[in-house]
């Protein structure tokens, strides 16, 4: 089988974008437990490897993007996999916790192992403002630079620790989730009340940059450890909790999200955190559940 710059194992949606993002200046050898997942990609630069050990094989970088850790530690476990990937350059791609990330890293002998996690879905792939964040050997990463700004234009190393990149993709989506449960919820709330929720939508993301400036600030709170003089103390920002909570049973909705944000206010209410800031919640999430 003839060499080629990158491999690429796994081709579901995501390993499919990759695919073709690299497509474009590198050439390209796959691997994917259905073998017919590759037959578009073909020709002009890329080829299917027969097995796993010939696709780590063929390229100097190997990229995994399979559905978790534990997919990617089965194709290891496969014969000549670890063997063949001696020597070479892996980046990880899976989604996976950061004790994922150095439960992998420490499998791999002789192998330069970068952890990343692409804030992305697969249309947005290759484009010059998709963030990747990368953990791991910083050498390691300017080998492979090019292979990763055909996939991200935005590339954000995280240091050393292998474990890095996992947990601020997990941080992130946290916070993205968090958002979008109480968007949701307000979509709710317009439904109740029969408004338009486009119109709702739409305002959301014109006053964003307000939103992220707020917990910018609360961020900056927390890490000088200052919960003092509050603009919004804990008990305003509970009446509004306690409001979420009443709407909802006044117009029948389902009450699970404030429900469980007012399970958080009382806690700090309860902890004696009424006069402190918001970011004073932290405090409460570090006691043990």
């Amino acid at each position: 089988m003839s060499t080629t710059n990158v491999s690429l194992i796994g081709l579901g949606p995501m390993g499919i974008a990759l695919a073709r993002a690299l497509q474009r200046g590198h050439t390209l050898t796959l691997w994917n437990r259905t073998p017919s997942r590759a037959e578009a990609l073909l020709g002009q630069g890329t080829v299917l490897a027969a097995d796993a050990r010939a696709a780590v094989a063929a390229s100097p970088v190997v990229l995994v993007c399979v559905a978790d850790y534990a997919a990617w530690r089965a194709i290891l476990a496969q014969p000549g996999v670890a063997d063949a990937l001696r020597g070479k350059l892996l980046v990880q791609l899976s989604t996976g916790t950061p004790q994922d990330a150095r439960d992998d890293w420490a499998r791999l002998d002789g192998v330069g192992y970068l952890d990343g996690a692409l804030l992305a879905t697969p249309s947005q792939i290759g484009r010059p403002d998709t963030p990747l964040f990368v953990s791991g050997e910083e050498r390691a990463l300017a080998a492979c630079r090019p292979v990763l700004e055909a996939i991200a234009g935005h590339i954000a190393y995280l240091g050393e620790p292998i474990g890095n990149a996992a947990a601020w993709d997990l941080a992130t989506l946290s916070c993205m989730f968090g958002a979008m449960a109480g968007f949701f919820h307000g979509v709710r709330i317009f439904e109740s009340e029969q408004l338009p929720v486009r119109d709702f939508a739409r305002m959301i993301g014109t006053i964003s940059p307000v939103i992220g400036e707020m917990i910018r600030a609360e961020g900056e709170d927390i890490h000088a450890e200052r919960y003092g003089e509050p603009e919004s103390s804990m008990a305003t920002c509970a009446g509004s909790g306690r409001l979420f909570v009443r709407q909802a049973r006044e117009a029948r909705l389902d009450a699970g999200f404030p429900d469980f944000l007012m399970g958080w206010f009382d806690r700090a209410l309860a902890a004696g955190y009424a006069n402190e800031r918001l970011a004073a919640m932290v405090k409460v999430l570090r006691q043990p559940g």
